[in-house]
């Protein structure tokens, strides 16, 4: 990584960026006193100069001995810092062209006094407006994800009932919680995590279901949490499935040995939490003479940057019989691709995977995340014919160690 051309290009793109907004601290700087001036300045320069040094020696620091804490903020930061500027440079980029457009006109196809007015400000100066509105919402942008710091445990409960018309009379009333995405390795709240729960046990579910994602990298990420998991228990049980960083494809293993050490490490410790791990597999319910089947696939994905290690043929051979089946597939994109092309039968479809890109906007019959332009179903219930697909947003996080707008989140279905 260190030597990565894209980290280079990324530094350069910090130092252009600032630059460029540094033209626009210069004209809401303008009236002010040259005490002052030098003030606003250096501060700005500071800020800029200590994120690009950072971002410049991080490559050979080793996090991995360090406060998760620090690791986090410091990256959070940086982004931060990175994606307001970006967002403030939007609105400065509108009033240049505007500038440009302007400039043009009045060199081009306006005469006289207008003309020359217009020809002698080829010095026209950059608005004081868009630099402010640009300084607002890049402003804005950096404020919320600090603010968003304090989201990432609070959890939230959806409650959300689910009709089918094939569901089996005995399963009627049916409580299933599910989680996703929990990402032990990103904790640094023990307290908070355990809160969340005994949330969920407070909800006396029947079934609990976990769609993958349990670490960040490597199994070892799941030691101080395995007296907090462990509390999961339900009367039908506690399953899961596997999700893109469950395999440790985003560590640098010396040996393929090791890697495969991890994974079957990771699924040794699904046993020891009491959680039944389906992989490419599926599992019956009885009660009475009613049955409804339970399909767990690995990670599957549409996407071509992820792998596809889900076998939904395999784990679906056999449960034809069944009137009413619940897949667990990690990743959203399987249900178009794969799901509803192939297995009409699959009633509901339950994934993670997208967190909502922990940042956006929820609003009564309103919600907006920039993960949507890649994810056609990202967050929520989704129905399509019979069929049913939820998203789950999340437990836990990774990368950004916040939430804003997008905030964790429990779902508790009831069948009817």
């Amino acid at each position: 990584m260190r030597n990565s051309p894209f980290w280079w290009v990324l530094v350069g793109m910090m130092v252009l960026l600032d630059i460029y907004v540094f033209q626009a601290v210069k004209v809401i700087a303008h009236s002010a006193s040259p005490k002052t001036k030098t003030i606003i300045y250096a501060v700005y320069w500071t800020i800029s100069v200590l994120a690009i040094l950072v971002l410049l020696v991080l490559p050979y620091l080793h996090f991995q001995h360090q406060s998760k804490i620090v690791r986090t903020t410091v990256f959070a930061v940086i982004a931060g810092i990175f994606f307001a500027k970006v967002i403030a440079s939007i609105f400065f980029l509108m009033d240049d062209i505007r500038r440009v457009v302007q400039w043009i006109a009045g060199k081009f196809f306006f005469s006289n006094t207008e003309g020359e007015e217009l020809q002698a400000g080829e010095k026209i100066s950059r608005s004081v407006f868009f630099s402010w509105v640009g300084m607002v919402a890049g402003g804005g942008l950096f404020g919320s994800l600090v603010w968003g710091f304090s989201n990432k445990y609070r959890y939230q409960l959806k409650r959300i009932p689910l009709a089918f018309d094939n569901l089996p009379p005995s399963f009627k009333g049916l409580k299933i919680v599910q989680l996703s995405d929990i990402h032990s390795g990103s904790f640094t709240d023990k307290k908070a995590v355990l809160h969340g729960i005994e949330m969920i046990m407070k909800e006396k579910p029947d079934l609990i279901l976990f769609t993958g994602d349990l670490v960040n990298n490597t199994a070892d990420e799941m030691a101080d949490y395995m007296d907090v998991f462990n509390k999961l228990d339900a009367p039908l049980g506690v399953y899961s499935t596997l999700g893109n960083h469950d395999y440790g494809d985003y560590v640098n293993w010396e040996t393929a040995e090791e890697k495969n050490a991890n994974l079957e490490k990771l699924k040794g410790i699904h046993k020891e939490l009491g959680w039944r791990l389906l992989m490419n597999e599926h599992i019956v319910f009885e009660k009475g003479e009613d049955k409804i089947a339970l399909i767990g696939v690995e990670n599957w994905s549409a996407k071509a940057r992820f792998p596809k290690y889900g076998d939904l043929k395999k784990a679906h051979e056999g449960a034809a019989q069944y009137p009413f089946k619940i897949l667990m597939s990690h990743d959203p994109s399987h249900w178009d691709a794969e799901v509803r092309k192939y297995y009409s039968d699959i009633d509901l479809m339950l994934a993670g995977h997208t967190h909502g890109m922990q940042f956006g906007v929820e609003i009564p019959g309103f919600k907006w995340s920039p993960v949507q332009y890649v994810y056609k179903q990202w967050a929520g219930l989704h129905e399509e014919g019979s069929q049913k697909l939820y998203v789950n947003r999340g437990y836990g996080f990774i990368g950004y160690p916040g939430r804003v707008g997008i905030l964790p989140e429990i779902t508790v279905f009831e069948l009817g």
